[in-house]
């Protein structure tokens, strides 16, 4: 059993879903994007644990960069 890809699919969901709270966004889609992507990379790429943290951070500055261009206009 992965106990720790599980672990870090979990704790990845949190950060995302209290980083949204914070930002007063929906939680629910932010950690949903967080859980697809963590088990896309762990069980659909076959990526390690560093492949799930590059892609945690490139959803980290998608969803900067998104809300930067929202706000400008």
């Amino acid at each position: 059993m992965p106990y720790l890809t599980i672990l870090m699919i979990v704790a990845c969901a949190i950060f995302f879903h209290r980083a949204a709270e914070f930002e007063n966004e929906s939680s629910l889609v932010w950690t949903g994007l967080s859980v697809v992507i963590s088990v896309m990379t762990f069980f659909a790429l076959h990526w390690d644990w560093l492949g799930c943290l590059l892609g945690q951070a490139g959803l980290f500055l998608g969803i900067a960069i998104f809300r930067t261009l929202r706000s400008k206009s």
